[in-house]
Formats: C-alpha cells, structure tokens, sequence
C-alpha cells in the first residue's frame, strides 16, 4: 500500500454489491488506476448470501475488506455497518454502477479532489458530477421530493428550479460528521435514505459541496422495472414525508450551487 503523508485527508470507500460482480471489478479497478494517495482501504459488502466475491490484487495501493451478509440489508444499514469505527479521516459511499473519470483539471486522480473539498470548513459531504454513458449530466441535484413536486416531475415532466439534496451514488463525508450524525437512518430500507441525510446534514448548518469531479453513472432505476422496488419506494417516500428531517428541512433555503462550485474549485 502507498504510504501516506500525515498532512493528506484520507478515505475508506464502502461498495456494496447486491450480485453486481464484474461492475464491482471495474469500479475496483479504476479505483487501483487512479493510484490516490487518499484511499487507503475499500469495504466491499456481499449483500446476497452466494454471492462470489471479486478479484483482489494484491499490488493495489489500497487495502480491501470484504464483508458477506447471512442475509440481505438495506442500503443505509450495510454502509453503516462497513463504515463502522472507521479511523481514516474521510468516508466514501460508492455505488457498484460507477465509474471515474478524470478531474475537470485533467488530473488522473479525482479521489483526492474529491475527499479535499470534503474536507473544507462546513462541509457536510462532497459529491461529484454525475453523467450517463452518453456523456449527458444525470439529476443527481433534487429538489426537495414533496408530492407536488413529484407530480410536476413525473406527470408533466417539469424541471426542478432547485436543489436541496443530493443522491449517494457518489458521496465522500467527513468521518466526524459521519459519526455526528449516525450515517444512515436505518428505517428507510432502500430509497429516501439520501435524501433524509443531506437534509439532517443541512439541518446541522454544513453545505454540500459538488466537487470538480464527474463519474459515469448507469443510475438504473429498479423502481420502474419492478413491484417490489416501487413498494419500497413509495413507503420510504410516505415515511420521509412523515418525519420530522422532512418538515424542518422545508423551512431551509435552496442550496446555492454555484457558491458550492466556486468553494470546490478554490
């Protein structure tokens, strides 16, 4: 494993694989591409049972645990349980279905960019740019999901003119405000999880900061495709809209992105 300067903010990175196999091969090889300096150890939780785990190469510069569950959890509860007691100074919650690109700048190593702007003053978490295959920027930046909103969105197709909360496809978050605020609330299964935590993450006065980063997203939605997604949906939704996170974030001003871009790139 490289060894790191004390001075250099570093990272865990939790994946959690639900039989993802190759995307989880990918996404670690591009993470052993990117050779950075502040990744130091990467949790991969195999979320099903028979599950084969993926390749490890030993001449990575990063070390990898492996996790298996006996049976499946949430998405919120086998990030806390991967991230649990983490001693590196940053966390990172990584989707299977990423891929890293280069920095904005050209820099081959945009873990370091992004774990730098995690790292600033205020910050609650620091995310990346998200784009589809195709190159097309992807709605990672939402409006707060009331269900006016999401019938504008759905049935009329409206564009949301604001952002209060980000998805965690791609999210690195400081490990003190990890602790602070208990990571993922464990009652929402699948879905809302991210949004109820960038508001909790508000709600404690730090910003998220879009870093001068971008990833290649597939962002499959299985919601759409299957009854038992759209069940968990909809129930994380209604619970969402019944907590308190909901109704106290709805006082709270938009995020101001271009401030969130300006402080990112300085």
């Amino acid at each position: 494993m490289l060894s790191h300067p004390a001075s250099l903010p570093n990272m865990v990175v939790s994946i959690v694989s639900h039989g993802h196999g190759s995307l989880v091969d990918d996404l670690l090889s591009d993470l052993a591409r990117a050779r950075s300096l502040s990744l130091q150890r990467v949790v991969i939780t195999l979320n099903l049972p028979d599950e084969p785990a993926p390749r490890v190469d030993a001449a990575w510069p990063f070390a990898v645990q492996i996790l298996r569950n006996l049976r499946p959890q949430g998405f919120g509860a086998n990030h806390n349980q991967a991230l649990a007691g983490a001693a590196e100074s940053c966390v990172g919650i990584f989707n299977p279905d990423v891929r890293l690109l280069p920095t904005v700048s050209g820099e081959d190593d945009p873990l370091t960019a992004l774990v730098s702007a995690a790292s600033q003053p205020g910050v609650g978490c620091a995310y990346p740019m998200q784009v589809d295959e195709e190159g097309c920027i992807q709605d990672s930046e939402r409006a707060l999901p009331s269900p006016l909103a999401l019938l504008q969105r759905r049935l009329w197709g409206r564009r949301e003119t604001r952002v209060d909360w980000v998805n965690a496809a791609c999210l690195a978050i400081p490990t003190p405000v990890w602790r602070e605020v208990h990571g993922f609330d464990e009652r929402y299964f699948m879905y809302c999880e991210d949004v109820d935590l960038s508001l909790r993450l508000r709600l404690q006065g730090l910003g998220l900061i879009r870093a001068p980063v971008a990833i290649i997203h597939s962002g499959q939605r299985a919601s759409h495709r299957r009854w038992r997604h759209l069940v968990w949906h909809v129930g994380s939704l209604f619970r969402l809209w019944s907590s308190k996170v909901y109704w106290r974030a709805k006082r709270l001003l938009p995020m101001d992105t271009h401030a969130a871009r300006t402080i990112a790139s300085s």
